[in-house]
């Protein structure tokens, strides 16, 4: 996509203005009717034309989850059987709902908000963190950090130019996972870009992908075990130099786990803590990429809508990528 497809892209207000613009603008794209009705019919045909990568799992109560988040849990309060005549209404209406206990940092996939990891007492920007939640509502508010809060995700980052890192590709020659012990280096991101011939800049949604997205269902355990490939802090200083400010992959954690470091000092969530609370970039946790790699999307247009709640350390997500089709 061209320059101006992403400019637009970034200033867009809403999921459905942006994703009109991604395509819209772009090369591919029909030329605009004069009046606004023709206008309107030409963004509903680009849209349909394009090809849409759903980025998720389907969440669970079976989703691995890792240890130091809290538990899921799932059920229906009122089922049809049990709302059977609830109005006196001779059985007419009957509904379903449920009752549902989750963090925001659970979700196939998830987004971490800024407010949501503290380095040595302080938040992006230096803010106290420990004022921050110091009121149980959420972050925010009690007065300090509110900005950092997954309510105010910045609107221009809802529609973004999306890129894929396949490092898995590269490094084992086909769709394999990598090795649990993996580490991905700034090295590696800047080769896999180059292999795919794609630039990052400044302001971009970046993905990486490791493989190891079908272990989500496939091998829950292996998935939230011990250990699964991701960056190290010298990728994510490559990701930060490069201007990303959403990053992802297709793991528990996105860091390579064990999340920690030893040298200069032991660090645990080194990467966390230098790509939030050091730089402000938000991260996407347990993305599937296998449909993206497997059509080579490489630059699109990517869609992140979290839930605006009040206070939120995060929100699961209902990502997704906006692709021509091939035809």
């Amino acid at each position: 996509m061209s320059e101006p497809t992403f400019r637009t892209l970034r200033s867009a207000r809403t999921i459905l203005a942006g994703a009109f613009a991604a395509f819209c603008l772009t090369q591919f794209a029909p030329a605009l009717a004069d009046d606004d009705s023709g206008q309107i019919q030409s963004f509903l045909s680009t849209l349909k034309r394009a090809r849409l990568i759903d980025l998720s799992h389907t969440w669970d109560k079976n989703s691995p989850i890792a240890s130091v988040n809290p538990t899921y849990s799932f059920s229906l309060q009122d089922t049809h059987a049990n709302t059977l005549n609830k109005f006196n209404d001779g059985g007419q209406l009957t509904y379903a709902s449920e009752v549902m206990h989750f963090s925001g940092q659970h979700g196939a996939p998830n987004l971490d908000a800024i407010g949501h990891i503290g380095r040595e007492g302080k938040l992006f920007g230096g803010l106290d963190a420990f004022a921050s939640t110091s009121n149980l509502d959420g972050i925010g508010t009690s007065g300090t950090g509110a900005n950092l809060a997954i309510d105010q995700f910045p609107t221009d980052l809802l529609v973004n130019r999306g890129i894929l890192l396949d490092v898995a590709t590269m490094i084992q020659g086909d769709s394999s996972p990598l090795p649990a012990d993996f580490e991905i280096t700034a090295a590696h991101l800047e080769r896999a870009a180059k292999r795919q011939n794609v630039r990052l800049k400044k302001g971009d949604t970046v993905f990486i992908r490791t493989g190891w997205g079908p272990y989500f269902k496939s091998n829950p355990d292996l998935y939230k075990g011990n250990a699964s490939p991701g960056p190290s802090v010298d990728g994510a200083n490559f990701l930060i130099d490069h201007g990303a400010r959403v990053v992802g992959d297709d793991t528990l954690t996105f860091e390579k786990r064990p999340p920690l470091v030893f040298q200069p000092k032991f660090q645990v969530f080194p990467v966390h803590m230098r790509l939030i609370a050091d730089s402000g970039i938000y991260i996407i946790e347990n993305l599937n990429l296998e449909e993206l790699a497997q059509a080579k999307a490489y630059e699109f247009a990517v869609v992140v809508p979290p839930l605006r709640i009040l206070g939120g350390t995060g929100s699961a997500l209902r990502a997704f990528a906006l692709v021509p089709r091939d035809d």
